[in-house]
């Protein structure tokens, strides 16, 4: 692939949602899966979902492995929580979204390699990351998927998943996302200060929205809830991957302007996010 860098731009991606007909209903705007939430967990898995379901989708369910997981999510009980068994396992399921908080167990395995047998779009993070790096026999499972999949490593979780050091991925983060995208053959992006992202296709983007600010739990989680509520939509994954990951950070942006330079939450960034796609719409 070519180090050629294109930036993305608010030009670019404001207009890839399409406007939304007046005879609108929810199923025309997707169903997404969010799997995780283990013990102690939980919150990663509700925060992309939460995520998901403000930046458009139509229906989104939420499946979680903890035995002592809520029925209901007070603070936004339009989301539909299941076992994640029976929401891995949907009759109708446009975009998967799984690893906040899924851990590593047996459990947790059996989860992630079902949901590489799963015809919807699929949404890869954290543990499902780490899930995959040392098993050669599930980069074979991802490579043979015919639907599209992305992954959103940090440093830490590219480099296992490159079987190198996090200094190396930090010291060519153009080399690692490109090594990342050919050897698992999809769309990636490297999270952190300028993202940088590798279409299925191969072209190469950097983003320079997003600040320090943005460094505190759950940033990743909602990230991967955007991407969802993007293809769900009707995005192909290359470009829910570029908008949300451009919108994602100009939201953070957004806040530091209005002065929270510390103390900045995941759920402070979604909230902004949709505000601002809905001025960009």
């Amino acid at each position: 692939m070519s180090k050629r860098i294109s930036e993305i731009t608010k030009k670019q991606v404001a207009g890839l949602l399409p406007k939304r007909p007046r005879d609108s209903h929810k199923g025309l705007f997707g169903t997404v899966a969010v799997i995780g939430g283990s013990s102690g967990m939980i919150g990663a898995p509700l925060m992309a979902a939460r995520a998901a379901l403000k930046l458009g989708a139509g229906c989104v369910h939420v499946g979680l492995l903890a035995e002592n997981a809520p029925s209901v999510d007070l603070l936004q009980p339009e989301l539909m929580l299941h076992s994640a068994s029976d929401a891995l396992h949907l009759s109708r399921l446009d975009v998967l979204a799984i690893g906040g908080g899924l851990g590593n167990d047996m459990v947790a395995q059996k989860m992630f390699y079902d949901a590489l047998h799963s015809k919807a779009a699929l949404i890869l993070d954290a543990d499902a990351l780490n899930i995959l790096a040392p098993r050669p026999e599930l980069h074979t499972l991802l490579l043979a998927r015919k639907s599209a999949t992305v992954l959103t490593p940090h440093p830490g979780e590219a480099a296992k998943l490159l079987a190198c050091s996090k200094e190396a991925i930090q010291a060519d983060r153009v080399a690692a996302v490109q090594k990342l995208a050919q050897k698992f053959a999809c769309s990636v992006v490297l999270k952190g200060a300028d993202s940088l992202c590798v279409t299925s296709g191969g072209k190469l983007f950097v983003n320079k929205t997003g600040n320090p600010g943005m460094s505190s739990a759950g940033m990743g989680d909602v990230l991967t809830g955007m991407i969802a509520a993007f293809i769900a939509q009707g995005l192909t994954a290359d470009n829910a991957m570029l908008l949300a990951v451009h919108l994602h950070g100009a939201a953070g942006d957004a806040l530091a302007e209005q002065g929270v330079a510390v103390g900045m939450t995941a759920s402070d960034v979604t909230v902004w996010a949709r505000w601002l796609l809905n001025q960009w719409q």
